[in-house]
């Protein structure tokens, strides 16, 4: 049987673009890369330092903490933004203040220039204390903390979920 001039033309058709499905990978991973330096250069500036040795207590506070000065208080050290500055059984023999601790803080407030409106209301400071850390201990750092300007502070702790499923 003979074919006609479009049956021939729709076989060669379809015997050349029966090849065509693959994807250009090239390209592909051209952006793959740049999206990769975008996300890199555009990331968050938000530290989460986590510490095996602190136990955090829970809240149902909704605040997420922004970025300032850490101070991690465990069992054994006081740590500012994760160095140590002294050690917990030194700081609770101190006096009310912890003086290297307050040290610390002068030097990083220092180095981090306010301007005076945000000088009126006081530099950030998130205080991690373990669950286990005694009162009379945080009372020290807090008042530590404001001797040297910084008097935003704020405790960090795990967030328990609300609603009917979280207790």
């Amino acid at each position: 049987m003979k074919m006609s001039r479009r049956a021939k033309r729709m076989q060669r058709n379809h015997k050349r673009n029966k090849a065509a499905g693959g994807l250009n990978l090239t390209a592909l991973m051209d952006i793959f890369t740049i999206l990769v330096f975008f996300l890199m250069v555009n990331q968050s500036e938000v530290e989460v330092q986590s510490n095996d040795a602190i136990e955090l207590p829970v809240s149902l506070a909704e605040n997420k903490p922004s970025e300032n000065v850490t101070i991690m208080i465990s069992q054994d050290e006081i740590l500012v933004r994760g160095r140590s500055v002294v050690s917990a059984q030194a700081a609770r023999e101190e006096g009310e203040q912890i003086a290297g601790l307050k040290q610390e803080l002068e030097y990083l407030a220092s180095r981090m220039p306010l301007s005076p409106e945000a000088e009126k209301q006081g530099r950030p400071v998130t205080i991690m204390g373990d669950k286990g850390t005694p009162y009379t201990l945080l009372k020290k750092v807090m008042n530590t903390s404001a001797k040297a300007g910084f008097n935003n502070i704020s405790l960090a702790v795990n967030q328990k979920p609300s609603g009917p499923g979280g207790e």
